[in-house]
């Protein structure tokens, strides 16, 4: 279950190696393409657990098999990136048609491209909570953190962690001081942050993550502990991480976007039914040195359910506008999910 001496070493070459992939595979994503046609589609996916659906669906060809059932053959295509703002650039270029990402990457988007390209949620990959870890002795809550601390997220700004944080900041602080801890925050991927936390002796004191990292923190490094879990401060358990795609994908791609979403629902009955066959899923797809009981035991944690309806997004969306990082505001969350019978249910 440990982390490589390259990955660790690698870390020293976080500051350039990862931004400079980052701007490649966007830079790859984005060069020019061809009018999309019925029958084909791409998805960036990010790091971690949260993907499941994503990667059970791939493993299992189940967008290929719902295709078939429409009627065509359909040509499926991967991209793995890091960050909403790397996702969202994904899919404004037109290199991607589905996007996965956080809630807040999702508002940031919906906001930006009302009466455009009017991208709107698909569905949500489940609820998972979402841990703050810092591996600082002196760090027990969000107020102890000082300039000498540094907090990793996919995105600053962006990102649902990073939007968790404003929100948390804000009922401490008060609203004015919102992204008071934007300026200690980094953009870095998961598994780099996950090998500074694990290894200590970086400038990256905390990271806010998603599972199965923040596990991996907790069990590798008996300095980290959790500072704050997401669905403390959203008040319950809550979709992270959403699907969104443009309205023109959507209209335009009936029978593929039907597919899709049957494939989903297929893939979520099948994560919540099998556990274990989900994690060796998960390991097979993404290659992950995991141990597989500790896989299936995050998996299994309680607070993890695989469905498919948004929960509990509204809140996050409320406080984006109150402090005016979205200027539309939504008055619920059916403004910003397209109107499926998927998400019928969602909040």
């Amino acid at each position: 279950m440990r982390f490589s001496s390259a990955l660790r070493d690698r870390f020293v070459r976080i500051a350039t190696g990862a931004g400079l992939a980052l701007a490649l595979a966007v830079l790859a994503l984005a060069s020019p393409t061809p009018a999309m046609a019925e029958g084909r589609i791409r998805i960036a996916e990010q790091y971690g657990i949260v993907y499941l659906l994503l990667n059970v669906a791939r493993d299992q060809q189940l967008i290929e098999k719902h295709g078939k059932a429409e009627g065509l053959d359909i040509s499926v295509e991967w991209a793995k990136l890091s960050g909403g703002s790397a996702v969202n650039d994904a899919l404004l270029s037109g290199a991607v048609d589905i996007a996965g990402a956080g809630v807040g990457p999702l508002l940031t988007i919906w906001d930006r491209t009302r009466g455009k390209q009017n991208v709107k949620g698909v569905a949500s990959l489940g609820n998972f909570p979402y841990y703050l870890v810092s591996n600082n002795p002196d760090v027990k809550t969000i107020a102890d953190f000082t300039d000498k601390d540094r907090i990793a997220v996919p995105a600053v700004g962006v990102s649902v962690q990073s939007r968790v944080l404003q929100l948390a900041s804000a009922k401490l602080w008060g609203d004015a001081q919102f992204n008071k801890l934007d300026k200690l925050s980094v953009a870095l991927p998961h598994p780099d942050a996950a090998a500074a936390i694990i290894a200590g002796g970086t400038e990256i004191t905390a990271h806010f993550g998603n599972p199965p990292f923040q596990e991996q923190e907790l069990a590798e490094n008996p300095k980290a502990r959790i500072v704050l879990k997401s669905y403390d401060v959203l008040g319950g358990p809550s979709s992270s991480t959403v699907l969104f795609a443009t309205e023109k994908f959507r209209k335009e791609n009936p029978k593929t976007y039907k597919a899709f979403q049957a494939a989903l629902q297929e893939a979520a009955v099948f994560a919540a039914a099998h556990p274990e066959q989900a994690a060796d899923t998960y390991l097979r797809v993404t290659g992950a040195k995991l141990d597989r009981g500790f896989l299936i035991n995050v998996i299994k944690n309680p607070d993890v359910q695989f469905k498919l309806e948004p929960q509990n997004t509204y809140a996050l969306a409320e406080f984006m506008h109150k402090v005016g990082a979205i200027k539309h505001a939504p008055a619920s969350w059916r403004d910003y999910f397209f109107d499926d019978p998927l998400t019928a249910q969602g909040s």
